[in-house]
């Protein structure tokens, strides 16, 4: 058994301010050694989602106690029997579904899919079956199968891609969650082409990801729409066009601007409003791909016949329809080449003790990625 720390989750729902209630602590945490099919990573950063926030209110409810945190990169320590495709030194992303590569949606081409991957994540476990973390001989569930805010993971290997030697973790911790859902659903999902409008409604880091999508399939017009002024502008410095605040004005403005509508709408606010907003904008034969996930009680009655007679296309995307094996790599060169620059996403660089208060800000909507950077930290032989 190997020790050191990490944020466990024992109880949802605790009251704000985050800061005083403390619904992570920071304990002292032991692994074994990886077994057939898992890796042993080195945490060199980690980044709080709106996601993470979701499993400390309870809005998503998932089994505690939990090592929460799902964005993160790091390096290979060790690798366990079997594994073959990593090995310890190698620098990687971390992915929050792990894509098993054999069940029916993986095997039709639809990894982002994969039933089996999902199953693992709903149950707190591993791909490669059960829990690993323990906090003195208690068994302590792992977020996605990746459990990032600690100073190391074990991991399926699935759950890790690895990436150029050297890139820092600070920066590519994001490709794990905000650059896969945001940039893989403007172009992948959406299937954005050169010389097209896009509207993108929700200016968190996954929809300013999917503008810096927007902007590397060369869309000619980016409308970004957010509630907050200063995300607007943020969203003009990563290659917006236009920039819209939202309020009753905004359909008219964006079909003003855009000559009848755009042929791209992307949904990233995560409520209905912004569903509806979206599918407002778009014109005949446009197509709406919506990512935000809203509160599970939130239902919407479509209105049927405008879909029809306008020939719409509506399109969920999860993990930005993205085969991580594949994509991972590709978001990686165009962030190499600077057309892709995600370090931008990041408001904040915290430390491990600050993660309470990031909790705060990220529910006071006064953050994008707020990024969590690990010192060195040597695994400690337990005799547990």
């Amino acid at each position: 058994m190997t020790t050191f720390r990490g944020a466990v989750l024992r109880e949802r729902g605790l009251p704000r301010p985050y800061v005083e209630s403390r619904p992570l602590e920071i304990v002292e945490l032991e692994l074994p050694d990886p077994g057939p099919g898992e890796i042993l990573v080195k945490i060199g950063a980690a980044s709080l989602c709106r996601s993470d926030l979701s499993v400390v209110t309870g809005a998503r409810v998932w089994p505690l106690p939990m090592v929460i945190g799902h964005e993160a990169a790091g390096q290979v320590v060790a690798v366990g029997p079997g594994v073959v495709s990593l090995q310890a030194g190698d620098d990687v992303v971390l992915v929050y579904l792990p894509q098993c590569g054999v069940c029916d949606d993986c095997r039709r081409g639809e990894p982002w899919l994969c039933d089996v991957g999902m199953a693992a994540n709903r149950k707190g476990e591993l791909l490669t079956g059960g829990t690993r973390l323990t906090h003195h001989g208690e068994a302590i569930h792992h977020h996605m199968g990746v459990a990032a805010f600690a100073e190391y993971a074990l991991v399926a290997a699935a759950s890790a891609v690895k990436v150029p030697p050297g890139l820092p973790a600070k920066d590519t911790c994001v490709f794990g969650c905000a650059v896969l859902c945001g940039a893989g659903t403007a172009l992948n999902t959406s299937g954005i082409s050169s010389g097209q409008s896009v509207a993108v409604i929700g200016l968190g880091a996954v929809g300013l990801s999917a503008v810096l999508g927007a902007k590397a399939a060369n869309a000619e017009k980016i409308v970004a729409i957010d509630r907050l002024d200063a995300k607007l502008l943020t969203a003009i410095s990563l290659g917006a066009t236009e920039a819209v605040l939202a309020n009753e004005d905004t359909r008219a403005r964006v079909l003003t601007q855009t000559g009848g509508g755009v042929d791209h709408a992307i949904e990233a606010s995560g409520t209905k409003e912004g569903f509806d907003l979206a599918a407002s904008l778009v014109r005949r034969g446009g197509t709406v791909s919506t990512l935000g996930l809203p509160a599970p009680e939130v239902f919407h009655e479509l209105v049927l016949a405008p879909l029809v007679a306008n020939g719409v296309t509506i399109r969920g995307s999860y993990l930005g329809s993205c085969d991580t094996a594949r994509d991972v790599p590709r978001f990686l060169e165009l962030y190499q080449s600077g057309r892709l620059p995600a370090e931008q996403l990041v408001s904040h660089h915290i430390a491990l003790e600050d993660i309470n208060s990031a909790l705060d800000r990220l529910a006071d909507g006064e953050a994008l990625r707020q990024v969590i950077e690990f010192e060195t930290a040597p695994l400690r032989r337990c005799a547990c």
